[in-house]
């Protein structure tokens, strides 16, 4: 399993960590990814998902069903 969200495919930023000398050194960010089983109302199904914090929050708020159909996916297309 990669380590990317399986919605909204948020996956390491790259970048560079600059001193007050301006020496680049490289860094990584990694999302804060989590584990979930969710409950899809529409199949009845419990479902297991890698997915970030925040889409956890846009889950709560708004639904599974909803937040799968603002990124264009169906249960079946996450598998």
């Amino acid at each position: 399993m990669s380590r990317a969200c399986q919605i909204s495919n948020k996956k390491m930023q790259r970048g560079n960590n600059v001193s007050h000398a301006n020496n680049r050194t490289k860094k990584e960010s990694w999302p804060n990814l989590q584990v979930k089983r969710l409950f899809d109302t529409e199949t009845g199904k419990w479902v297991r998902l890698r997915v970030s914090t925040r889409i956890l929050r846009t889950i709560d708020k708004k639904g599974l069903a909803a937040t799968l159909k603002d990124h264009n996916l169906t249960i079946d297309a996450l598998k």
